[in-house]
């Protein structure tokens, strides 16, 4: 188990629902990924790389809702730079995504 936090930490991480857009293989990443792009409403669109090739096509991942951190600073991964964490449970090498169970709309708050 990790660390204990304070609920004052909970709330600066800023969790939201999006809309994958865009999907492209990623060869330059250390790790089998995609370069995916994102749909998060009024906040605007932003791009992730994922480590998701293991369960899931690209084609599938299109119009997918996916939960992501969107205030985390961006990070340059290769020649790609990631603007959001994409989040997923981990089971074994895979990760499977979160998503919402029914559709919402893009950008709504994960709470």
């Amino acid at each position: 188990m990790s660390k204990t936090i304070q609920f004052d930490d909970f709330t600066k991480v800023d969790l939201r629902i999006g809309t994958i857009t865009d999907v492209h293989d990623f060869p330059e990443a250390n790790n089998p990924s995609y370069q995916l792009t994102i749909d998060f409403g009024d906040l605007g669109i932003k791009k992730s790389s994922a480590q998701i090739t293991t369960l899931y096509e690209k084609e599938e991942l299109l119009n997918r809702q996916i939960v992501a951190v969107i205030n985390f600073p961006k990070k340059q991964i290769a020649k790609f730079m990631s603007e959001c964490l994409v989040l997923g449970a981990v089971n074994g090498n895979d990760v499977v995504l979160l998503n919402p169970e029914n559709k919402v709309l893009n950008g709504s708050v994960v709470s």
